[in-house]
């Protein structure tokens, strides 16, 4: 039965630091070492030197003292020798036939002996079959209920589940296979708790565990070593179970169980977890041909996410791009990021934004005060970008921006430029297995007593920003990398410009001169400008009126000059300007409208200036070099000065 219920934040909270005790207790559990196994089996401890049992289970205590190889079995003598947990032998002991699983690189080697399962024998041939069907599948969701399916198919569990974890650490049933009468458990969360870390990392060293019987007491171990270390189940077949765990699995209805662990990259991502109303168990090569299986599956899963994974960072990419190319150019930086075709919300999906950059603020989308928000920003803790609950992490700064529960802070550089991302509250509701309310439990360490569907709707959320994370970090990494190579750009671009003017200066000239003329242009010319007694201005009006003087000449010879033509000042009262593309005529042409500009009166202050200008006009030939040129155009300038100034020559 679904039951809806909204939660507060405080009831949120309060239920969190329970769930954080839970954890606590668990992680102080004692499985690797409990001292007990389950009584389905017998295990020994044999010292490798002497092969004296030193360790037993109390069903075998007989035994404590002796070899074990006066037990008359040759298989057995040979398994204690030679067998590898991975691979169990098939033994006599006492009169019953066992698998008996070899633990040889421990000291004492540890020998366990599980009795035959005889009906079950040779139910692992299917596993072959089913590894084969399940090869094809590349939809996840298909492939673990297909893999669910074969499980329960080749083990006659009355339930087969497939576990998925999450980041956070809780988990999702996402697939469920059962039989008909029994409840539906598929899409229901878990706590973390219910499988904590501790458990989680035995399984990355034995990927199955086998849980006969719920009601078994297990039987404890007996030793000849009373001052050494407790013996060490880890890799255990027949490790007893916490007291804790018996009594989640008897509230759930369940009395055996077997689970295999699904693990990716040294990762425990998920668990197949097969359960049974009455005693079940298979038998140890069964297992084995299903940890193969799990493997498989997890094989599967993981190329499963690197091609997705793959395919949205490169779709993430080239969003990315989109953005960040223009940055390279001379685009408005808040026009980039924010009101371009695309956009950083492309990349970030989110209801707003705010970009901080060179002391002015920007915002696209729904945002709420530039101002209040930034003060939030600034007093969330450092180092930290990433919010998804503000209300119930921070509730005394959700109040100063009300509606924003979502806050991605993506740094541009060290003088706090920056991207900050919001996104809304949304509700959502969460289906989980059991009330996970304090009303469910005996008390806080217990467990759940009902798995009845509980629903419950979460507030106080935005949505997960998830791999949007880590897209808005790489964007913001792109547009740093941008806006350096465009500073860059820019320092290399004065370099080549005249401070006063705004005009290339005398490097740009070298350099583009010298190219031109290897470049062999059909028709080049440059035309040399000197002003006409500029050096009266300065000693009567000063440098500074100077300086005004040759601003306003910098900006007509630009406006006389052909889209084609370059403009440079070279120093002092000395311009140039090379006509790429053009002859004597062409040339003459554009020097004579200069010095006509030039000569109009230029207002500087309260004072109406007039100022004339001497121009020389030359044109390359095939020999001609740069300062050849230069030089040439230079003397026909002097020409004009000579002739009383305020003309070109040739």
């Amino acid at each position: 039965m679904t039951h809806p219920l909204a939660r507060p934040h405080e009831d949120e909270r309060s239920r969190e630091a329970a769930e954080a005790l839970r954890l606590q207790e668990c992680a102080a559990e004692p499985l690797r070492a409990i001292g007990r196994i389950q009584s389905h089996g017998t295990l020994l401890a044999v010292d490798a030197r002497t092969g004296v049992v030193v360790i037993a289970s109390e069903d075998v205590a007989r035994w404590l003292g002796r070899r074990l190889d006066e037990a008359g079995s040759e298989s057995l003598t040979w398994a204690v020798s030679h067998a590898a947990a991975i691979d169990p032998v098939r033994a006599e002991f006492e009169g019953t036939a066992y698998d008996v699983i070899v633990h040889r690189d421990v000291d004492p080697v540890v020998v366990e002996l599980e009795p035959v399962v005889t009906e079950l024998d040779y139910a692992r041939t299917g596993v072959v079959g089913a590894i084969q069907h399940l090869a094809s599948l590349t939809d996840p969701d298909e492939l673990r209920t297909q893999a669910a399916a074969s499980i329960k198919a080749i083990t006659g569990f009355d339930r087969v589940m497939c576990y998925e974890f999450h980041d956070d650490g809780h988990g999702q049933i996402v697939a469920d296979e059962r039989e008909p009468d029994m409840e539906p458990y598929l899409g229901l969360h878990f706590p973390a708790s219910d499988i904590p870390s501790q458990a989680r990392a035995l399984y990355l060293r034995k990927r199955s565990r086998v849980i006969a019987h719920t009601e078994d007491p297990g039987l404890a171990l007996t030793t000849l070593l009373p001052e050494a270390a407790p013996l060490d189940l880890t890799e255990a077949e027949l490790r007893a179970v916490s007291p804790h765990h018996l009594q989640f699995m008897r509230n759930m209805g369940q009395v055996s169980t077997v689970s295999f662990a699904i693990v990716v990259d040294d990762r425990m991502v998920g668990m197949f977890t097969c359960a049974h109303r009455s005693p079940r168990r298979l038998p140890v090569l069964l297992r084995r041909a299903l940890e193969v299986l799990s493997a498989q599956v997890g094989a599967q899963l993981s190329a499963a996410q690197q091609i997705r994974e793959l395919r949205r960072r490169l779709e993430a990419r080239e969003r990315r791009v989109a953005i960040v190319a223009p940055l390279y150019g001379r685009t408005d930086i808040a026009s980039a990021l924010l009101s371009g075709e695309r956009t950083v919300l492309d990349v970030v999906p989110a209801d707003g934004v705010l970009l901080q950059y060179g002391g002015g603020v920007h915002t696209a989308g729904t945002v709420p005060s530039p101002i209040a928000l930034l003060d939030v920003v600034e007093e969330l803790d450092a180092g930290r970008l990433a919010w998804e609950g503000l209300p119930i992490e921070r509730p005394e700064l959700a109040v100063e921006i009300p509606g924003v529960a979502g806050i991605l802070i993506v740094p541009l550089g060290p003088d706090g430029d920056r991207l900050v991302f919001v996104r809304g509250e949304v509700s959502r509701d969460i289906d989980w297995l059991g009330d996970q309310g304090p009303g469910n439990r005996d008390h806080t360490l217990s467990p759940r007593r009902s798995f009845s569907s509980w629903r419950e709707s979460v507030t106080g959320r935005s949505l997960p920003w998830g791999d949007h994370a880590q897209d808005a970090l790489a964007l913001g990494e792109e547009i740093r990398a941008a806006l350096v190579a465009r500073g860059q750009a820019e320092l290399a671009e004065l370099a080549l410009r005249d401070s006063l003017t705004g005009l290339h200066n005398r490097r740009f000239l070298d350099d583009r001169l010298d190219a031109l003329l290897a470049g062999a242009h059909p028709s080049l010319a440059v035309i040399f400008f000197d002003l006409d007694d500029f050096k009266s201005i300065n000693d009567t009006r000063g440098h500074d009126v100077g300086d005004a003087v040759l601003a306003a000449v910098g900006t007509r010879l630009a406006g006389v000059a052909r889209v084609s033509d370059m403009v440079v000042r070279l120093g002092g009262d000395e311009f140039v300007i090379v006509c790429v593309g053009a002859n004597e005529v062409d040339a003459h042409h554009v020097a004579t409208r200069a010095v006509a500009a030039v000569s109009q009166p230029i207002a500087v202050d309260d004072a109406v200036l007039r100022i004339t200008m001497s121009a020389g006009v030359v044109v390359a030939n095939g020999t001609t070099t740069a300062a050849g040129l230069l030089a040439a155009a230079d003397a026909a300038m002097y020409r004009s000065k000579r002739a009383g100034g305020d003309r070109a020559s040739v």
